[in-house]
């Protein structure tokens, strides 16, 4: 325990630097960096370096940048899609809302059919807007499974609607 918080006070400045200067933000740098120091509490009885310490921390919290980043432009592309499916529309014609209406069934239909927890996860994602963050605080699991979750179902979603998106 006094090993770890040597290398926690030691690092925990260095990364957190690290990772400000390249997104900007307090509290997701302290997320990601919070999560680097996690994971090594969590594997400490199994991990073996395979190089300098520094190295490995340095890389894990790149990874952990890396899949901020991923994440936070699906998460902006749906924000965008989103948007503009909720901008009133000129032409606003019973044939469309017939059409969205089939759409926004056929999606809850697809929803449906996936496990319980990731039917959970995706809703609390996609239709309360909350982070991956809240969500796996919510349901107490961890950040990894409700990324699983959500890639779980947004693979399911593509593989059910890829003839509607074919067409568009």
């Amino acid at each position: 325990m006094a090993a770890y918080e040597c290398i926690y006070n030691k690092y925990w400045p260095l990364l957190y630097a690290y990772v400000y200067n390249r997104l900007k933000s307090k509290e997701v740098t302290e997320e990601l960096v919070q999560e680097v120091f996690f994971s090594l509490w969590n594997r400490r009885a199994e991990l073996e370096l395979q190089q300098t310490l520094s190295a490995y921390l340095y890389t894990a919290v790149k990874y952990q940048i890396f899949n901020y980043i991923k994440a936070d432009k699906v998460r902006k592309t749906y924000i965008s899609s989103f948007a503009r499916y909720n901008e009133p529309s000129q032409d606003n014609s019973n044939e469309e809302q017939l059409a969205f209406a089939d759409l926004a069934n056929a999606l809850e239909k697809e929803v449906s059919r996936l496990p319980e927890k990731c039917q959970q996860v995706f809703r609390m994602s996609r239709n309360e807007h909350r982070s991956i963050h809240d969500i796996a605080n919510a349901l107490n699991i961890s950040h990894k499974t409700v990324e699983n979750h959500l890639t779980k179902a947004l693979k399911h979603l593509r593989l059910a609607f890829r003839e509607y998106f074919w067409f568009l």
